[in-house]
């Protein structure tokens, strides 16, 4: 693999083959962090480029530290906004502009630019604006942000109306889509590489538990501590699983957190909610262990070292983490949000207790943790639901959008 530096600050790299005929494809992300709109991106590219079709990820972050993870598809790195004394408005105008210069450079290479967020979608709306270019714009709508200033109210808006073709990974945002911006999207649902995640060694295992302290149940959230992702209420149901323990005589349960960086600022949620652990009778530390961003590899080993998945979000685009864990064996306790109803059944694939309730949910991990049955088979349905979901077959669907976006016919077969 070779490696260039072009022109903005930039690390590029090329490698693999270009399909013939096929239309050339920009996937663009405001991000390389681990989050659930470029691991999206980076999935689907790698089935692009494995079934031969010509992709190139374009993405803001550290030229330097390249992705999050190695991958073999042709990529740029633009560097990103500063974060120092900034507004989130504007973090997002200046990452609008930075990734909008970027992509006009090289706008010439691609018959697509398909933007996986709101700042990608600008930004390619902008670069096709100041260059004059035919390309299309395509937008996957993952989820709406709660941004509250009106210039990123109108920025997100412009957004999701604007492309060409807009998709989405849940019929659930299909319909927010249509009924609260008039704009008709496709679904295409997100994807898991099972091979992505190697098996993990007991003895490793062993040692990832040992790390956190847990003697008992370890309880595994990805995604931070966020608004979105119901932290306080996993913390409100660990201080009732906590509290079993302690009249049991029994080792408490660790909520082990992975994740939380995030172009936004959730600082004050995080604050917050960490604040409450004293009055639940949890320790910051102890009973919930921060492990920040993690790597690839390890975020594998943290899934196979895990008793269950404690994912009670309150909003998800689709939930990628959810079949990320399935494939790994690890069962699932989410949320009945409609998103997660539409493939997942609850007791069968996985638990989904009332989104917001504490109680319900603690119930739902006391469940998992105690029946031997309900968790062997939540594991056999979680990994049947994994494996239907594969880039391959996403990438399948989208060779054919990209074709009926530039009226070139797609290459890749459906079976792919």
């Amino acid at each position: 693999m070779s490696h260039r530096k072009p022109r903005g600050g930039a690390v590029s790299s090329e490698s693999g083959v270009e399909g013939q005929g096929a239309a050339r494809v920009a996937l663009v992300s405001h991000s390389t962090t681990p989050r659930g709109g470029h691991v999206h991106t980076l999935g689907l590219a790698e089935a692009l480029h494995r079934a031969g079709r010509p992709v190139h990820v374009v993405a803001l972050g550290d030229p330097a530290a390249g992705l999050y993870r190695p991958t073999d598809v042709p990529h740029t790195v633009l560097r990103g906004p500063s974060r120092a004394g900034t507004t989130l408005e504007e973090r997002v105008l200046a990452a609008i502009e930075l990734l909008a210069a970027g992509l006009a450079e090289r706008i010439a290479e691609f018959d697509v630019l398909h933007a996986q967020d709101c700042i990608a979608a600008r930004a390619a709306l902008r670069a096709r604006e100041a260059t004059g270019t035919a390309v299309r714009v395509m937008r996957t709508a993952h989820h709406v942000d709660d941004f509250t200033t009106p210039v990123l109210i109108d920025c997100q808006r412009r957004a999701i109306t604007e492309p060409d073709r807009v998709l989405v990974v849940s019929e659930q945002w299909r319909g927010i889509l249509r009924d609260e911006f008039g704009v008709s999207a496709t679904v295409v649902p997100n994807g898991v590489d099972t091979s992505r995640f190697l098996p993990v060694p007991a003895a490793e295992r062993a040692a990832l538990r040992e790390r956190v302290g847990a003697r008992g149940p370890l309880l595994l959230a990805v995604g931070g501590i966020e608004p979105r992702k119901g932290s306080i209420i996993a913390f409100t149901a660990l201080a009732e699983l906590a509290a079993d323990a302690d009249a049991a005589g029994t080792p408490r349960p660790v909520l082990a957190v992975v994740g939380g960086h995030s172009f936004q600022d959730f600082a004050p949620y995080r604050e917050a909610a960490l604040a409450e652990l004293p009055g639940l009778g949890l320790q910051q530390g102890q009973d919930v262990v921060e492990l920040g961003t993690v790597t690839d590899a390890e975020l594998g080993g943290w899934y196979a070292a895990a008793d269950v998945l404690a994912y009670p979000s309150l909003k998800e685009g689709f939930g990628l983490v959810t079949i990320e864990a399935m494939s790994r064996g690890l069962p699932v306790v989410a949320s009945d949000v409609p998103v997660f109803t539409e493939y997942l059944t609850h007791g069968e694939s996985a638990l989904l207790p009332a989104a917001g309730d504490p109680a319900a949910l603690a119930a739902a991990l006391r469940a998992v943790l105690t029946d031997a049955t309900l968790r062997e088979r939540l594991t056999v349905a979680g990994h049947a639901v994994a494996a239907g979901h594969t880039w391959p077959a996403a990438a399948a669907r989208h060779a054919e959008i990209y074709a009926e976006l530039t009226s070139i016919s797609p290459a890749v077969p459906a079976d792919r």
